[in-house]
C-alpha cells in the first residue's frame, strides 16, 4: 500500500488536478472567502478620522500595533471593521487548551471524543465573544485618547465600535470554520496567512523605495532577500523534521485467523509548539514599549528606562526574547502533547516500544525523547526569529520579513499543499478503483 501511495504521489500532475472537480470547488470557495476577508480590511470604522489615525499609527508602528497589524493584514493601520482580526479566537483557543490541563471537567470533555470536542469549541466561541468585546471596548477608549482621531467621542462611539469590531471577529471566526469544512486547508490559519501575504508586496516596495532614497544600501537589500530565502528553506527543513519512535504490535488472533505482529511509528515533531512561542514572546516584550509611546514620555523614570532597553535590537530585548521563546516552546509543548495519555493509548491497543515496558516507563521514555527534541526545536525558533529581528532593528526592514511572519507563511502553506495532495491522491485512488471495477465487469 505504501509503495502504491508513493507512486501515485510521484505522478501527481495538472491533468489529475483538472479532473478533480471537488477539489476545484473547494479551492474556489476558499479564494472567494479570503477575498471577502480582504475587502473587510478596507472598510473603516465609523466615526474616526483616517488621516489623523494614520499619523498616530506611524508613531506606534514599531511596537505591538505594528506586529498585530501584520497579522490583521493592514486592518489596524486602516482601523477597519476587521481590525481585531481572528486574534481573540486564537487567544480563546489557547486559554481553553490551558484550562483543559487544570480543570477536571474540561479534561473529561476532551476525552469524550467528538461530542466533547464540540462542547469545547462552543466554550471557545463564548470566550471569543468576551475577549473581543473587552479588546474592542479598550480600542474605542484608546482611540478617544489618541488626539483628535474620534470625531464625536462618547458612550455611543464606544458601544458602536465594540459591537462593530466584535461582530467582525465573530464573522471571521465563522468564515474560517466555513473554509475548513467547505474549502481547503485550515480556515483560521489561511486568514492570517492571506493578511501577511497581501501586505508583502507593499512591504517589499517600501524596502526598495528606501534603497532608492539611499536609506538602505543595495548590498543590505540583497542580504535581506537572500536571508529570507535561506530562512524559508531552513523552516521547511525543520518543520518536516521528526523523530520516529518504533511501535511494535504483537501477534493477535481474531476468530480462527492469526494476524502477524505489525510495526508502526510514533512521529514526534521537532517543533511541536508551532508559531505560538515567538508570537507570545513578541507580544509580551512589545507591550511596555507601546504603553510608553501612548503615554508620550509620562510615567516614572525606571519605566522609561526599561522601555528604552526593550527597544528593537537592544541587548536586553534580544536576551529576553530568546528566553521567552525557549520558555514558551517547552511550556506549550507540555500542553499540547501528553506523554502519559499517548502511552495509555498505546497500551490499550497492544502497542509497545521495543525494550521499554508499557505504561509508566513508556510515558517516561516518550517524555525523555520529546524534551530533547524540543531543545532543538526551541533553538531553531530562536535562530529563525532572532536573526531577522536584528535586521529589523538595525536596518529598518519591515515586520513582514521577520521570522514570525515567514514561519506562519511557510507552515500554513505546507499544510495546505499537503491537503491538496491528499485530495488529489484520493481522487486518483477513486479513478483506479473505478477502472478496476470496469475491467472486472468486462471480464465477467
Amino acid at each position: 500500500m505504501a509503495s502504491a501511495a508513493e507512486q501515485l504521489a510521484a505522478n501527481l500532475n495538472f491533468g489529475a488536478f483538472a479532473k478533480a472537480d471537488e477539489l476545484k470547488k473547494r479551492i474556489w470557495f476558499t479564494l472567494g472567502a479570503l477575498l471577502v476577508y480582504r475587502l473587510g480590511t478596507y472598510i473603516p470604522l465609523p466615526g474616526i478620522d483616517p488621516n489623523i489615525w494614520d499619523s498616530v499609527f506611524r508613531t506606534q508602528a514599531g511596537g505591538i500595533l505594528g506586529m498585530f497589524n501584520m497579522f490583521a493584514g493592514g486592518g489596524i493601520h486602516r482601523m477597519a471593521i476587521f481590525a481585531l482580526n481572528i486574534m481573540p479566537y486564537i487567544s480563546a483557543s489557547i486559554i481553553i487548551q490551558l484550562l483543559t490541563t487544570v480543570s477536571p471537567q474540561l479534561e473529561a470533555l476532551k476525552k469524550e471524543g467528538e461530542a466533547g470536542r464540540k462542547m469545547l469549541n462552543q466554550y471557545t466561541r463564548y470566550l471569543t465573544v468576551i475577549l473581543a468585546a473587552v479588546q474592542s471596548y479598550g480600542i474605542a477608549v484608546g482611540l478617544e485618547g489618541a488626539g483628535n482621531v474620534v470625531a464625536d467621542p462618547g458612550l455611543f462611539f464606544r458601544l458602536s465600535t465594540a459591537i462593530t469590531l466584535t461582530g467582525g471577529t465573530m464573522f471571521l471566526m465563522w468564515l474560517g470554520e466555513q473554509i475548513t469544512s467547505r474549502g481547503i486547508g485550515n480556515g483560521i490559519s489561511l486568514i492570517i496567512l492571506s493578511g501577511i501575504v497581501a501586505e508583502l508586496p507593499s512591504a517589499l516596495a517600501n524596502m526598495l523605495e528606501l534603497g532608492r532614497q539611499g536609506a538602505l544600501s543595495t548590498g543590505l537589500i540583497l542580504i535581506v532577500i537572500v536571508m529570507a530565502v535561506a530562512v524559508i528553506a531552513f523552516i521547511v527543513f525543520m518543520e518536516r523534521a521528526q523523530r520516529r519512535l518504533l511501535i511494535q504490535y504483537p501477534k493477535r488472533q481474531v476468530g480462527n485467523k492469526m494476524f502477524e505482529g505489525q510495526s508502526s511509528h510514533l512521529p514526534l515533531k521537532l517543533n511541536t509548539s508551532g508559531v505560538i512561542p515567538p508570537i507570545f514572546a513578541s507580544s509580551l516584550l512589545l507591550l511596555p514599549t507601546t504603553v510608553a509611546n501612548f503615554n508620550a514620555g509620562k510615567g516614572p523614570e525606571w519605566f522609561q528606562w526599561i522601555t528604552t532597553q526593550l527597544g528593537h535590537g537592544r541587548p536586553l530585548f534580544l536576551v529576553l526574547y530568546l528566553a521567552l521563546i525557549l520558555f514558551f516552546a517547552f511550556f506549550y509543548t507540555a500542553i499540547v502533547f501528553n506523554p502519559t495519555e499517548t502511552a495509555d493509548n498505546l497500551k490499550k491497543h497492544g502497542g509497545f516500544i521495543p525494550g521499554i515496558r508499557p505504561g509508566e516507563r513508556t510515558a517516561e521514555y516518550i517524555d525523555y525523547v520529546l524534551s530533547r527534541i524540543t531543545v532543538l526545536g526551541a533553538i531553531y525558533l530562536a535562530i529563525v526569529c532572532l536573526i531577522p529581528e536584528i535586521l529589523i532593528s538595525y536596518a529598518s526592514v519591515p515586520f513582514y520579513f521577520g521570522g514570525t511572519s515567514l514561519l506562519i507563511v511557510v507552515s500554513v502553506t505546507m499544510d495546505t499543499v499537503a491537503q491538496v495532495q491528499g485530495y488529489l491522491l484520493a481522487h486518483q485512488y477513486e479513478g483506479l478503483i473505478r477502472k478496476s471495477k470496469l475491467r472486472g465487469r468486462r471480464r465477467g
